[in-house]
Order: C-alpha cells, then structure tokens, then sequence
C-alpha cells in the first residue's frame, strides 16, 4: 500500500497452492480475472504447466495510470501461455500492455438462449404506458444517473412511464435522491437485488432497455455487457452508448441505438424519437436478438471455449 502497488501471494501461499495443484493433479490453471492472476504472479512463474488468463472490463482499464500496476500487469502477460478477452476494446486494451497479440484470443460473453428466449413487443399500445428497464451493479460506469436525467425528459413526454432499476450497488442512496430531485421517484423502481427469474420477468414486461455505460474516473469500462445482451436475447430494443465493446454488440439504429457518454438529452431525444415510430422498434429488437443468436450463444462460445 505504500508503494501503491499490487499485492502478490506470500511465500507461504504460494507453497500452500502448490500442494493443491500436485494433488489435484491439475494441468492447466485458468485464471478468471486479470487482477487476480498478478496476485498469483509467483505461482504462474513457479509451476511448470501453462497458465490462462482472462480479462472481463476493469480488470485491465482500473488502475494502469500507476506504474507499478502497469509493470506488474505487464510482467503477468509475459507469464501466461494464453490471454482471454471478453471484447476486440479489450483485445487493444491488453496489446497496449504491451501483450504479444498472437497470444490473446477473443472469448466472447456466453448468453444461455433458452433461458431469454425472444418475445415480439407490442410498441403500439405501449404508447400509453411505456416501460424501461436498466439491469446491473450500481456503479459509476453504468451511467445511471444519466439514465434517470433522461427519463426525466421522457416522462414529461409520456407522463405515464415507468422506469425499473434492477440491481445493488453503492450508488443506491444519490440515485434515490437524483430521483427525488428531478420528480420522478413516483415513476422509478429500485428493486434491489433480484433472481434471473425475476429479471427475465421484468425484460418480458417492458418495452426497451437502456445502458448508458461511460468511462469511470477510475478508468473502469465496460466490456459487453450480459444484461444488456440477455436483453436483446428477449427482444428488448436497446439504447446504449458508444462505449467500450458495446458497438461490437450494437449497430447504431440497425440492432440497437448508440448515444454519446454522459449525454442525456441526446439519450431522450433518442428514445423520444425511436418511440413515433413502433416499426423501427419492432426491426432493432429483431436484429438485435439476431446478433446475440449469432456470436452470443453459450453453447457456441463453450465449443470455442473447449477448443482452445
């Protein structure tokens, strides 16, 4: 903490894994996260059997400002047989770090497609009572209060919709006030957290979905994001920004809607507009669960998976 570095495993740990691996008889270590694998930095030089890593979003953009997070980060690239990545913005994110490209492979997010599968949307009577959705953490890069400010503008529009927030996170308290700030706390749902069941039933209740993600002052991204790919799974139109891997996901106004970050009268005006016309929302939707259907599907990414 005082060099501002990353913590790794001490030797004590380091034997302790080791154990573990001998008697499993492990012989390939895949690390799920790529802050964690520089924590096990000594194990991945120490153990004579290839190691994995894969990078998901914060992991490889939170803290590579600070030198000693960059070099330790670099020094596990160099470490590991193989690198995963959730996104082409992570693939240039990693080689920026000095990976050799020909060691990362692009690993796709895995959506279970029987589990959202695709519903068509009425978008003509929900005219009278639009409802939307935002699912995940609440944290800075989801972009929620962006999400509240242009609802705010919608409502005045369409003074009978509803918005629904459905996840946790530390954020929870300001955007209950921003809600209350800017009068529609009446209209907005905080559910906290809640089962896949439970979200699929909202997806299945609601006419669009939005995922304003933007740049964290930490430098936390996203990758692609699962909700909003379960969404476009379920037939939900999405509107998003044009951020991170989103556009690897999205196609603006062909399998969803790209807004600027941090811009909510453009996100309003977006939905404002997209809501006159019921057939572009009906086209995006279809598109956009066709998109998922294509490079999303689990069992797909679980043969690419077995192969590498």
């Amino acid at each position: 903490q005082l060099r501002d570095a990353p913590w790794q495993i001490s030797d004590r740990e380091l034997r302790a894994l080791q154990r573990i691996l001998s008697k499993t008889n492990a012989r390939l270590l895949h690390i799920y996260f790529g802050q964690i694998a520089v924590h096990l930095l000594p194990l991945i030089r120490s153990w004579n059997k290839p190691s994995i890593v894969s990078f998901h979003g914060a992991d490889v953009t939170v803290d590579m400002n600070k030198p000693a997070y960059r070099e330790a980060t670099r020094e596990m690239l160099d470490a590991v047989k193989l690198v995963l990545v959730r996104s082409e913005s992570l693939r240039r994110a990693v080689i920026d770090l000095g990976c050799d490209e020909k060691r990362i492979e692009i690993q796709r997010t895995g959506i279970p497609l029987d589990e959202f599968p695709f519903r068509e949307r009425n978008f003509v009577t929900a005219a009278t009572e639009w409802r939307a959705v935002q699912a995940g953490r609440l944290i800075e890069k989801k972009g929620l209060p962006v999400t509240l400010r242009a609802f705010a503008l919608f409502q005045r529009r369409h003074p009978n919709a509803n918005l629904t927030i459905a996840g946790e996170g530390p954020l929870l308290g300001q955007l209950q006030n921003l809600a209350r700030e800017l009068n529609i706390d009446r209209r907005v749902s905080f559910t906290g957290f809640i089962s896949q069941e439970q979200l699929r039933e909202i997806y299945y209740g609601s006419h669009i979905f939005l995922h304003p993600s933007q740049r964290g002052h930490d430098g936390n991204q996203e990758g692609i994001p699962n909700s909003m790919l379960e969404a476009m799974a379920s037939g939900l139109p999405v509107f998003a920004t044009d951020h991170g891997g989103i556009p690897e996901a999205i196609q603006n106004g062909v399998s969803g809607v790209l807004v600027p970050e941090r811009d909510h009268e453009k996100l309003a005006a977006a939905l404002l507009d997209a809501t006159q016309d019921p057939g572009f929302l009906s086209r995006i939707a279809r598109n956009g669960a066709e998109i998922v259907r294509k490079n999303f599907d689990l069992r797909a990414q679980e043969i690419g998976r077995a192969h590498v």
